[in-house]
């Protein structure tokens, strides 16, 4: 599938086996000179040796940056860490980088290849399904500061999206179903039919059950969602923010509770079900469609046993969202199954309340 931007356009690639002929791909896209393969521990166990030896077959010199898993890596300290070793291993603005990993392998050495020499060549191979279905597409990167997450950052495509299918039977059954809220946001926000396939089988691919040719149709129909909004709206000034279902308090939870406790889709989950709250309250959704959205996302595993975060550290984190405009909380909300729109500045009454709806996730234990 291809995406439009402002500076041109890209190809999603989406295939089981991509990463085996991966260096032949890169040929085949006009590629050329070193490439500087960013990644973590985790994933170069499981992928790196396929991806380097496909790379080298290719005749493409390679050198691995690998740094922690985990969010944390995702800053300012971390993007310092491979500048340096960008400068000391002399690559320059033409040379490239491949971002192999989730989404944040992908924000960290997008953002990097964004700022280092003023640009580079940036190549997202995803290894994670809410890499290949969302953070991947769209061009956006950026790191987290202790005060809120993707505050620093830049719009900055690549010159291309691959994506294996193969790679997520690597995955741990949390970061499965943790991949797989993004896949149920696209479809609640935009694509009904896709809600009524995932209504079906969704405990099936959360457990890793799902068959390699019904894990790629998942991949593409969410990748194509994410494409056709990104290309409608590049830089979020219309409707590409409704992509945000759920992220204001979910990116809040995870700002709070010190970026690693909770994953990123287990934090969405919570974020979209205070969401739909939000949206029946204030007549966007009928009870019935809100209900059926609810019963889908009960359906995913609680999160772990954690403390309550303090009540005026989510307003604050909430306000500080970078979709928040003068302190103003622009709010998605499900206007239909497949349907969203934007409630730009909700009161200050009614974060407080979606705030302490979220908050209740942590004091009411599993569902």
């Amino acid at each position: 599938m291809r995406v439009s931007t402002r500076d041109g356009s890209y190809d999603v690639l989406i295939a089981p086996a991509q990463l085996s002929i991966l260096g032949q791909t890169l040929r085949g896209l006009g590629i050329e000179g070193r490439i500087a393969l960013i990644s973590d521990a985790t994933v170069l166990k499981h992928w790196g040796a396929f991806a380097t030896e496909s790379l080298k077959a290719a005749e493409f010199t390679v050198v691995t940056l690998s740094v922690a898993p985990g969010e944390a890596t995702k800053s300012l300290r971390g993007a310092e860490a491979l500048y340096s070793r960008l400068i000391e291993e002399g690559f320059g603005r033409h040379e490239v980088v491949v971002a192999l990993g989730g989404g944040v392998i992908g924000d960290l050495a997008g953002f990097v290849a964004a700022t280092y020499h003023r640009g580079m060549p940036l190549v997202h191979v995803p290894t994670t399904l809410l890499a290949q279905v969302d953070s991947s597409i769209g061009g956006k990167v950026a790191v987290d500061h202790p005060l809120g997450k993707n505050l620093v950052g830049a719009f900055y495509s690549p010159r291309a999206v691959i994506c294996d299918p193969t790679v997520l039977k690597s995955l741990s059954r949390r970061d499965r179903w943790s991949g797989l809220a993004e896949v149920a946001k696209a479809a609640l926000v935009a694509d009904e039919h896709f809600v009524d396939s995932l209504e079906r089988d969704l405990d099936v691919i959360g457990n890793g059950l799902a068959s390699e040719a019904r894990m790629s149709e998942v991949v593409e129909r969410a990748a194509r969602i994410k494409a056709a909004i990104v290309s409608e709206d590049e830089r979020e000034s219309g409707r590409r923010a409704i992509l945000n279902f759920g992220h204001t308090l979910g990116h809040a939870l995870e700002a709070v509770t010190g970026y690693g406790p909770l994953t990123h889709g287990e934090a969405i989950v919570i974020g979209m079900r205070v969401a739909l709250e939000i949206s029946a309250q204030l007549g966007h959704c009928s009870a019935s469609d809100a209900a059926r959205a609810l019963a889908l996302l009960s359906r995913f595993p609680a999160p772990p046993p954690l403390p309550r975060p303090p009540r005026e550290a989510m307003i604050a984190a909430a306000r500080r969202d970078k979709k928040a405009r003068s302190g103003a909380v622009k709010f998605v909300v499900l206007t239909g199954i497949g349907k969203a729109d934007i409630e730009h500045g909700i009161s200050d009454e009614l974060l407080g309340l979606a705030v302490d709806r979220a908050l209740d996730e942590f004091s009411d234990g599993p569902r």
